[in-house]
């Protein structure tokens, strides 16, 4: 199994270490075609990235293509704010990027109040608890999820699963209905294989993304590869390796749309 693209990296634009061309860099000596600069969303209070800061990161993955030959698309891991499937990528902002991301972060402006406390605090409290949450709390994660891929035209769902718990199998079997990739997230383990076999038997396709906050990291597979020996996912459900990418439906909507 050999990665042809990363679709999930980190600058200091957020919460990264390293440059866009220092992530492009890595990315042409492991022989990746393609990567995502794909910062913290707007509503994360602590890492968020800014919007007028856009094109001054858009103009350093355009140095970073032209030195490197790797292809650098401009994204975001936006962040889910509400149980109606709201997220902070607004759309007067979908022009702007390339790729759209989306995953449920701590330390976020949630839509309401109600929002926080329904997605976030009733999770995390489970989560640091080392408590199964109610089905009630899976039953609106779930419902949050299914609404954000309904509502938006979300490429990847970033480390599904972690301390925000859904059903699997209804995420998932959304996200192959309409064109959503879930992602194998490679910095933490947020699924084991037999929730990756569960969400496999719907359908869905996978990518595998490293979550780089450094750029040592950018295309690093170590956990997807642990993870993937323990389940039965066909290696062919995964787009982002052994020279395929992935289409992503982000893509089509701004060509149809924008």
């Amino acid at each position: 199994m050999i990665l042809s693209s990363d679709y999930h990296t980190h600058t200091p634009y957020s919460h990264g270490k390293n440059t866009v061309l220092e992530n492009a860099t890595v990315a042409k000596a492991k022989g990746l075609k393609e990567i995502a600069i794909t910062d913290h969303g707007f509503n994360h209070i602590l890492f968020g990235l800014k919007r007028k800061k856009l094109p001054d990161l858009r103009a350093e993955i355009i140095e970073a293509e032209k030195l490197t030959g790797v292809k650098v698309l401009l994204g975001m891991e936006s962040n889910l704010i509400s149980l109606d499937g709201s997220t902070d990528m607004k759309k007067t902002d979908l022009s702007d990027f390339d790729i759209y991301l989306c995953g449920i972060h701590e330390v976020l402006w949630f839509k309401s109040i109600s929002d926080m406390y329904n997605i976030f605090l009733k999770n995390y409290s489970a989560y640091k608890f080392g408590r199964k949450p109610s089905d009630k709390v899976i039953a609106n994660t779930t419902k949050a999820y299914i609404n954000a891929i309904k509502s938006n035209p979300i490429d990847i769902l970033t480390h599904i699963n972690y301390k925000c718990y859904c059903n699997l199998q209804e995420v998932a079997k959304c996200c192959a209905d309409y064109g959503t990739y879930v992602e194998i997230n490679t910095k933490k383990r947020h699924v084991s294989a037999e929730e990756l076999n569960l969400m496999a038997s719907t359908g869905v396709r996978f990518v595998i993304d490293s979550d780089a906050h450094s750029a040592d990291r950018v295309g690093d597979t170590k956990i997807a590869e642990e993870i993937l020996a323990e389940a039965e996912v066909p290696l062919e459900q995964i787009d982002n390796i052994d020279g395929r990418l992935p289409k992503f439906r982000f893509a089509e909507y701004k060509a149809e749309k924008l």
